[in-house]
């Protein structure tokens, strides 16, 4: 996935229509310059609605953080993403991810099946009643591409990682959105990629999140100061650092619901 960063922050931007389902503001549209025209979507701060947790900031400066954080990973889990101005005022906008379409026999990379009957490949985070109280089983797919998002989303402290918010493009990539609500001080991860809680991480990420954790007392950690607060950025430079002491993926917390369910 390719684009000019010049798209996104000088283009038109123009509005197609509302996601009605989102809790915030959010609408897909296009930014055009030169001839070159890419499909975004777009949240004005003006609509977002105040969180008691989240008071400090804008949810569209949290995305924008997260974004810049996944590409100091060097991962590029969050599309291209940027604050600017638009018809409602200044907001987030970011590249619109088309997903594959599923062919005979696939599912999404999270998914939600009869109980205990886990895909081979895949790995088993929750058993639970369906809306028609049916025994399910949430599960997702064990690869790497997953395996850094769950590491990404326990560097941000996501509050909101449910499997709509886990993007397929069909080209091997994994793609994650929707990041307003991250970056909070107190232990908020909330998300369906449990599969590997207390497993070692893989040395490589490891190794990303180090380097993450020596730009976030630099030039990284000041970018981010304008974004989210002092406490904040501590409270992410200290999740580096559990990651690195324990080099295990992270175990639900007691204290917070660690699954988002419905799950979707």
């Amino acid at each position: 996935m390719t684009t000019d960063p010049e798209l996104l922050a000088l283009g038109e931007l123009s509005l197609h229509g509302r996601l009605v389902a989102a809790s915030n503001g959010t609408y897909q549209g296009s930014v055009s310059l030169a001839g070159e025209t890419a499909t975004v979507v777009y949240k004005p701060i003006e609509g977002e609605r105040p969180l008691w947790d989240f008071p400090d900031g804008t949810l569209a400066q949290r995305e924008f953080a997260a974004y810049v954080v996944s590409e100091a990973l060097g991962w590029s889990i969050v599309p291209p993403t940027l604050l600017r101005d638009g018809p409602l005022g200044e907001g987030m906008v970011q590249l619109w991810i088309d997903e594959a379409e599923l062919g005979p026999g696939e599912t999404e990379l999270v998914d939600i099946v009869p109980q205990g009957r886990v895909p081979a490949g895949w790995v088993g985070v929750l058993d639970a009643l369906d809306g028609r109280h049916n025994p399910v089983s949430l599960v997702h797919a064990d690869n790497d591409a997953l395996r850094r998002m769950a590491v990404f989303d326990a560097v941000v402290n996501n509050a909101d990682r449910k499997g709509g918010h886990v993007l397929n493009p069909g080209d091997g990539r994994v793609y994650g959105v929707d990041h307003g609500v991250t970056f909070n001080a107190d232990d908020k991860l909330r998300t369906v990629l449990w599969g590997w809680a207390g497993d070692p991480i893989p040395a490589g990420m490891l190794d990303d999140v180090r380097r993450l954790a020596d730009q976030l007392a630099g030039g990284l950690g000041q970018q981010l100061c304008e974004l989210v607060t002092a406490v904040e950025l501590t409270a992410t430079r200290e999740r580096c650092s559990t990651l690195l002491k324990t080099g295990i993926f992270p175990y639900p917390s007691d204290d917070w619901p660690a699954i988002p369910w419905p799950a979707f």
